[in-house]
C-alpha cells in the first residue's frame, strides 16, 4: 500500500471513531499506536484529527504532546487547543496558543474561537477589543464572530450605542436575517435595558422590534425575550408574549415561573406549573427547583412536599444532574421548616453531592440551633467555601458560641479565605455575645478598610455589638452614619436605646421612624413594648399595642409578654389579669414569667405561687421560676418556704445556673464566680473592695442583707454580700484599668440589688463609670445615680 493510500485508510478509520457517540478514544489510540509501529509519519490532517479526538475525549495530554511534536502547527491545531482549553476553563492557555499564532496564519474561526472564550468566561471586554484587532487586520466577520462578540456586550452593555453600534455592523453585512445573530443582539438589548443610567423601557422597545422582525424564530428567541421582560420587571409583557406562543416551549415556561418566584408572586407561579402540567409540557429539574424555593420561601411547606411527592411518582430514571439540582432544593425545604430528620434523609441518599448539598444541610442545623451536629458536618467537608465558614461563622454567634465564632473566623483568614460583609458580620456578632468591645473595634477598623462599611448588615451588626458591648453612643453614632437603612436597623437601635434603660429616647426614635415612612413589623413592637417597660411608661406602652392591628399586625404571645411585663413591673396586676382573660389564646411560659417577675418586685406572694406553679407544669427543669419563687420567699423571711422551694430542685434535678461576672483586661477576659478562690488576683481585689466600702458607708452606704436568700446572721450577710461576683469584677476593673476609662463588666443572670446599689456609691468614690450589663439590661452608674433610675 503507498503512503497515500495507507494515509487515506488512517483516515478513514479516525473518521470512523468521530462518527460515534460518544467518540471512541481508545479505537483512536489503537490506530495511532499503528501509525507508530508500522513506521507512518501522519500527515497534518490526521495529526489534526488525533489531537481533536484527544481534545474531545478529555486525553489533554496525548493531544497536547502531538502538538508540541508539530514543528510549525496549522491554525486549525490551534484552533482546536485555544476552544479546549476555553471549555476547560483555562483562559490563559487558550491566550497564549493565539498570542503565539502568526498573523499571517490566523483566520476567522480563530478569532471567533478565541472571542468566543472570553465571552464565556465572561470577559466581555477583552472579547470586543479582540473583535476591534480582527477588524483593523481585515479579516472577515461573520455570523458566529457577531454571535460571540454580541454575547460578550450583554455582559458588559450599560450604553444602548453600543448595542446600537453593533446593530449597525450586522445589518450592514447583510446578517440581519440570521436567527442566531439576532438572538445575540436581542440578548444584548435586554441585559443593557438592566443597567441603571439607560431607559430600560425605550431599550425592551428595540428588543421587541427585533424580536418581531427575527424571520425564523427558535426557541432562543422566546426564552430571551421572555427572560428579558421578567429580568427588566415586566412581568405582564412577558406573560402576554407566553400565551401567544405557538409552541410549548419548556424554557421559556421556566423563565416565566422564576421570574413570578423572584418577584415573591408564588401562586401566579405555581397556576403556570398547573397549566404546564394540563398542557403537557415536559417539566426539569429547573421548574422544580424554582417551586421548591417558592415553596420554602413562602412558608409554603405542603406545597413543597406535595412537589416531593409529584417528583418521586413520576420522574422514574431521573440523571443524576437532575437529582443533584432538585434534591438541594429539598434539602432546603425541609431544613427552612425544621423537619432535619426528613432533610438528612435525602441528603444522605443523593448518589450524587456537591458544595451546594452540603452548605444546605449545614445552614439547616445551624438554623435550628443543633450547633453540635453542625460542627460535625462542617469537619466532615472536603471542600468548603465561602458560603459555608460563613454560615458556621454566624451560626456560632446567633447561638451563643461567640468565642469559637471568633476562632473560625481567625482561622478562615489563616486558610486564605478573604471575608466577605457577611462573615464580618458573623465576626462582629459574636463580639457582641462576648461583650468583647476591644475585638469588635478592631473588626470594624477592618471593615472600614476594606470597604465592608456600606453593607447594611454589617451595619445593623455594629449598632447591636456597640450596643451590647455598653457603649450605646458608638452604637447611635453607627446609625447617624450608615448609609443605608432599612426597619431591622431602626429596630438595633431601638432595642439599643431600650436595652440601656433610655425609654423614653427610644419611643421618640420610634416616632422619628414612622416619619421616614418606615414601616413598623412585629420585632419593631417587641422592642418599643420592651422600652415602655423597662422605663415604666404605661401609657405609651397601652397605645403602642393598641396600634399593631392599624399596621396588620397580630400580637404574638411575646408581645403580650411584653404587655404583662410593663403592667406588672408598675403593679398593675388587675389590668394584666384583665389582659390575659382576653387573649385569643392560653397563657403560656413567657406570660407567667412575666407575672412571676413582677410578682417579686411587688411582694405579690399569693399571684406569684400561682405564675410559679403554672410555670412548673409548663417548664419543670428551668431552674429561673425556682430561683425567683425562692428569691421572693427570701425577701419576705419566709425561710422555711425557702428550704421547700430548694427540696424540690433536687427531687426534680434541676440545678441552678451559677452566676458568673466578666470583664475585658487588655484583651483579656478575666471571670469571677461567687465568693471567688480561683482568679489569681482575687485576694488583692477583696482587699481593694475592703477599701472602698470603708469609703462607701462615709457616703451613706449601708449593705442591704436582704439580698442574701440564705438564713444566716446579719455579719455573715454582709460578707456573703462582699463576695458577689458582679463585685468583684468591677473592683478588678478599677484596679486594672486606666483613670478616668470606664468599667465594663457583664454578668449572666441579674444584677444583685445590694450590688447595684453598691455600685451607685462606687461610681461616686472613684469618679468613673460603671456599666454592668446583667441578663435582662444595661446599668450605667454615673455620679451616684443609675441610668434606670432605679426601675428595674
Amino acid at each position: 500500500m503507498n503512503v497515500r493510500a495507507l494515509a487515506n485508510h488512517y483516515a478513514a478509520q479516525l473518521s470512523i471513531c468521530c462518527s460515534l457517540s460518544p467518540i471512541n478514544c481508545t479505537l483512536a489510540r489503537a490506530i495511532h499506536a499503528h501509525m507508530i509501529t508500522s513506521g507512518f509519519r501522519p500527515w497534518g490532517h490526521i495529526l489534526n484529527r488525533l489531537i481533536d479526538i484527544y481534545c474531545k475525549s478529555s486525553k489533554i495530554g496525548y493531544a497536547r504532546q502531538l502538538f508540541d511534536a508539530i514543528p510549525k502547527p496549522d491554525i486549525v491545531a490551534r484552533t482546536t487547543f485555544i476552544a479546549t482549553y476555553s471549555s476547560m476553563g483555562n483562559l490563559k492557555l487558550a491566550e497564549e496558543i493565539f498570542n503565539e499564532t502568526p498573523l499571517v496564519m490566523r483566520d476567522t474561526v480563530s478569532y471567533n474561537a478565541m472571542i468566543t472564550a472570553y465571552s464565556h468566561h465572561d470577559d466581555g471586554h477583552a472579547a470586543i477589543e479582540l473583535f476591534r484587532e480582527m477588524k483593523q487586520e481585515g479579516f472577515s466577520c461573520d455570523n458566529f464572530t457577531f454571535s460571540s462578540v454580541l454575547s460578550a456586550l450583554a455582559i458588559i452593555a450599560d450604553d444602548e450605542k453600543q448595542c446600537q453600534q453593533l446593530h449597525c455592523e450586522v445589518i450592514k453585512l447583510g446578517l440581519g436575517t440570521v436567527t442566531s445573530v439576532l438572538n445575540a443582539l436581542i440578548c444584548a438589548y435586554v441585559h443593557c435595558a438592566s443597567a441603571p443610567q439607560v431607559s430600560s423601557s425605550l431599550l425592551m422597545s428595540a428588543a421587541r422590534k427585533l424580536f418581531d422582525e427575527v424571520p425564523q424564530r427558535d426557541e432562543t428567541s422566546w426564552t430571551i425575550m421572555i427572560t428579558g421582560y421578567v429580568r427588566n420587571n415586566d412581568l405582564s409583557a412577558a406573560r402576554g408574549l407566553l400565551d401567544g406562543m405557538t409552541e410549548n416551549i419548556e424554557v421559556a415556561w421556566n423563565a416565566m415561573i422564576s421570574g413570578y418566584v423572584h418577584h415573591g408572586y408564588y401562586e401566579a407561579a405555581f397556576d403556570m406549573f398547573r397549566k404546564m402540567h394540563s398542557r403537557g409540557i415536559l417539566k426539569d429539574a429547573y421548574t422544580y427547583t424554582s417551586l421548591i424555593s417558592a415553596s420554602s420561601n413562602a412558608g409554603l411547606f405542603r406545597y413543597g412536599k406535595q412537589l416531593h411527592a409529584y417528583i418521586l411518582r413520576t420522574e422514574v430514571q431521573p440523571s443524576k444532574d437532575f437529582l443533584l439540582s432538585v434534591n438541594n432544593a429539598l434539602v432546603t425545604l425541609y431544613s427552612t421548616f425544621g423537619k432535619l430528620v426528613e432533610a438528612r434523609v435525602i441528603f444522605d441518599k443523593m448518589p450524587l453531592k456537591d458544595i451546594v448539598s452540603w452548605n444546605s444541610i449545614l445552614s439547616g442545623y445551624v438554623n435550628v440551633g443543633c450547633i453540635e451536629e453542625a460542627k460535625t458536618i462542617f469537619s466532615d467537608m472536603l471542600e468548603k467555601n465561602l458560603l459555608t465558614w460563613t454560615v458556621m461563622i454566624s451560626g456560632l454567634a446567633q447561638h451563643g458560641f461567640g468565642e469559637e465564632g471568633l476562632k473560625l473566623f481567625n482561622q478562615m483568614k489563616l486558610e486564605g479565605l478573604e471575608p466577605c460583609d457577611y462573615a464580618y458580620a458573623g465576626a462582629v456578632k459574636s463580639c457582641a455575645v462576648l461583650g468583647s468591645l476591644e475585638n469588635g473595634r478592631q473588626l470594624h477598623s477592618q471593615i472600614i478598610q476594606l470597604g465592608h462599611h456600606s453593607s447594611l448588615s454589617v451595619g445593623n451588626v455594629l449598632i447591636t455589638m456597640y450596643a451590647r458591648c455598653g457603649v450605646v453612643e458608638s452604637a447611635y453614632s453607627m446609625f447617624q452614619t450608615t448609609p443605608y437603612v432599612d426597619s431591622v436597623t431602626w429596630n438595633a437601635m431601638i432595642a439599643a436605646l431600650a436595652q440601656h434603660g433610655h425609654g423614653v429616647q427610644a419611643v421618640q426614635l420610634y416616632e422619628e421612624m414612622l416619619k421616614e415612612d418606615i414601616l413598623p413589623d412585629r420585632i419593631t413592637f417587641l422592642t418599643v413594648l420592651s422600652a415602655c417597660s423597662h422605663a415604666g411608661l404605661v401609657k405609651e406602652g397601652r397605645y403602642y399595642f393598641g396600634t399593631m392591628d392599624g399596621y396588620g399586625i397580630t400580637p404574638g404571645e411575646d408581645h403580650y409578654a411584653r404587655m404583662v411585663d410593663l403592667l406588672c413591673r408598675a403593679g398593675m396586676f388587675s389590668e394584666a389579669k384583665s389582659l390575659i382573660e382576653s387573649m385569643p389564646f392560653k397563657p403560656g411560659a413567657p406570660i407567667w414569667e412575666a407575672i412571676l417577675a413582677g410578682c417579686r418586685i411587688h411582694g405579690n406572694i399569693d399571684l406569684g405561687i400561682e405564675a410559679a406553679e403554672r410555670l412548673f407544669e409548663l417548664m419543670p427543669q428551668h431552674d429561673g421560676t425556682y430561683i425567683l419563687l425562692s428569691n421572693m420567699y427570701a425577701t419576705l423571711g419566709q425561710w422555711e418556704d425557702v428550704a421547700k422551694v430548694r427540696k424540690l430542685m433536687r427531687e426534680r434535678g434541676v440545678k441552678k445556673e451559677p452566676g458568673c461576672s466578666w470583664i475585658e483586661v487588655e484583651n483579656k477576659v478575666h471571670v469571677f464566680l461567687v465568693d471567688d478562690t480561683v482568679h489569681p488576683e482575687v485576694q488583692a481585689v477583696y482587699k481593694y473592695l475592703e477599701k472602698l466600702v470603708f469609703e462607701m458607708r462615709k457616703l451613706g452606704y449601708i449593705p442591704d442583707t436582704k439580698f442574701v436568700l440564705h438564713d444566716m446572721e446579719s455579719e455573715y450577710k454582709e460578707h456573703a454580700l462582699s463576695t458577689h461576683s458582679e463585685k468583684l469584677a468591677v473592683v478588678y476593673g478599677i484596679m486594672k484599668l486606666p483613670n478616668g476609662s470606664s468599667i465594663r463588666v457583664f454578668k449572666n443572670l441579674r444584677i444583685c440589688g445590694d450590688c447595684h446599689n453598691a455600685f451607685k456609691f462606687i461610681s461616686k468614690v472613684v469618679e468613673r463609670e460603671i456599666v454592668v450589663r446583667d441578663g435582662k439590661r444595661f446599668h450605667h452608674f454615673r455620679h451616684g445615680e443609675c441610668s434606670c433610675g432605679d426601675y428595674w
